[in-house]
């Protein structure tokens, strides 16, 4: 068949017994992302802090096991794809969704039991071997977590592109989006209220009980969440089966054949690399960021997580301004590099937030970080939806979420790799109580070379051409249906 006579595959295109998802249906989506807001401040934002700050583990090996979890990345093409082809529960999206919610939540607070054992053996015996086993474990609880992730983010994803047509598009996202920074402000509500009553220099013992609680209560709360924001979505709004050319035939499109048409453009890799580079810059701050507050600015446990409140504020600011202002006016491509540059602005700011050692300056150019943040990040997942098509929505949704995690896992690692690297070139790591001035240094360190990196960033997304993309990736998947027929 030649590609002029395929038939086109629009996001208008629906048969008209399927209605048009409305705004209120759109909020309701919407707090699906604010659920996933609060378990990344859970992990991120709590677990980061207390193993570093209070349970004196190295701040590689923290980063480390927190980012096992984002290397389980792999998994989403294949969730995907699954969701895709297999229906779970009924459903093509939604079951892979609730019972990775699930999942979530239990290997969530199997983790914190572990990392209290490994704070015991460091308190009894000092940092050495016998700690090796726990951070094993510890890291095995972190991967768990991220197939649970992988098995219901990526599933949600694909919903939203079969939820939403040309005109829903851009609304869906900033709202999904606006939600997930709206969870993150939420996660800090819920913190301040479950360990309200905890003083600064509270004991490890002392913590133990509050934390539990809090990784009981908001994964919980989390759970309802997403019950409450996708049932009966897909039954009523999926417009799946009427746009895929394989309608009623999803066991034919195989793995195999899905990657075919995921690799058949170059312009698949050229976004890859950019949702790389892109989340590596954005993210390689967020195990730094909290220790950064306490040991240079000398805030508590409650200070340093509310910081995380200030980025989601100016994050949720940009999404908005970027989904009815700068995309309709600039475009996709020319929002999201004007993202890029400012954020390298505004990582250079919080570098040097921390001559002032005044905790209002390092909240200030968190808040404008996050709202260029939000500009980037919603420019390039409108993008993102423009590369992806119908009949492998889920395969090209995890794999644009394996680029995003395998980067999100490596800035963990990499944040906490060169604080460590600085510190050892100041001489910080050689003293037993370095000074904030000692310290300095190796934190400005992560934050300039992130502003680096979204300068490559800017060149990457420049070469990005979705006409091709589109042409190409149609062309491979008539010919993997034809194969197939063959």
């Amino acid at each position: 068949m030649a590609s002029s006579d395929l038939p086109v595959i629009s996001a208008s295109d629906k048969p008209q017994q399927i209605p048009q998802i409305g705004l209120l249906t759109m909020l309701r989506l919407g707090i699906f992302n604010m659920g996933l807001g609060i378990m990344s401040l859970l992990t991120l934002g709590v677990l980061n802090r207390l193993m570093i700050d209070e349970l004196r583990v190295p701040a590689l090996v923290a980063a480390g096991t927190i980012a096992v979890h984002q290397f389980m990345a792999p998994a989403r093409v294949w969730f995907g794809q699954m969701s895709d082809a297999k229906p779970l529960l009924g459903h093509h999206r939604s079951g892979y969704i609730w019972l990775g919610i699930a999942g979530m939540w239990a290997t969530a607070f199997g983790a914190v039991q572990v990392m209290w054992r490994l704070g015991e053996q460091i308190d009894r015996a000092g940092w050495g071997v016998g700690a090796y086993p726990w951070v094993a474990l510890l890291a095995i609880m972190f991967a768990l977590y991220g197939l649970a992730l992988s098995a219901t983010s990526t599933p949600f994803t694909a919903l939203l592109v079969d939820v939403s047509d040309e005109k829903t598009q851009s609304k869906i996202v900033g709202i999904g989006w606006s939600m997930l920074m709206v969870g993150i402000v939420a996660g800090v509500i819920i913190i301040s209220v479950v360990l309200g009553s905890v003083e600064a220099a509270a004991s490890v013992a002392e913590l133990r009980g509050p934390i539990n609680r809090l990784f009981i209560i908001a994964p919980a709360i989390v759970c309802a969440i997403a019950l409450v924001s996708t049932v009966g979505i897909e039954k009523r709004y999926s417009r799946l089966e009427a746009r895929s050319l394989a309608s009623g035939r999803e066991d034919s499109i195989t793995l195999k054949q899905a990657l075919k048409v995921l690799t058949a453009s170059r312009q698949t890799g050229l976004f890859f690399c950019f949702l790389l580079v892109l989340s590596l810059s954005l993210f390689a701050q967020d195990t730094v960021l909290e220790p950064y507050g306490s040991q240079i600015f000398g805030m508590a446990i409650k200070d340093t997580t509310a910081l995380n409140g200030f980025f989601g504020i100016g994050t949720l600011a940009g999404i908005v301004c970027t989904s009815f202002v700068l995309v309709p006016l600039l475009g996709k491509k020319r929002a999201v590099k004007l993202g890029c540059l400012a954020a390298a602005v505004c990582l250079v700011l919080l570098a040097a937030a921390g001559t002032t050692a005044n905790p209002v300056v390092l909240q200030g150019a968190v808040a404008l970080f996050g709202l260029a943040a939000g500009v980037l990040t919603t420019g390039s997942i409108i993008l993102m939806l423009d590369l992806t098509i119908a009949e492998t929505a889920g395969t090209f949704i995890g794999a644009w979420g394996l680029a995003q995690a395998i980067a999100r896992g490596t800035a963990s690692v990499l944040g906490g790799g060169l604080l460590t690297v600085g510190k050892s070139l100041t001489g910080a790591a050689a003293v037993a109580e370095p000074t904030a001035d000692q310290l300095l240094p190796a934190y400005a360190l992560v934050f300039i070379m992130q502003a680096v990196g979204m300068l490559v960033a800017i060149a990457l997304v420049s070469r990005v051409d979705i006409h091709e993309f589109q042409l190409d990736a149609k062309q491979a998947m008539t010919a993997a249906l034809g194969n197939d027929l063959d």
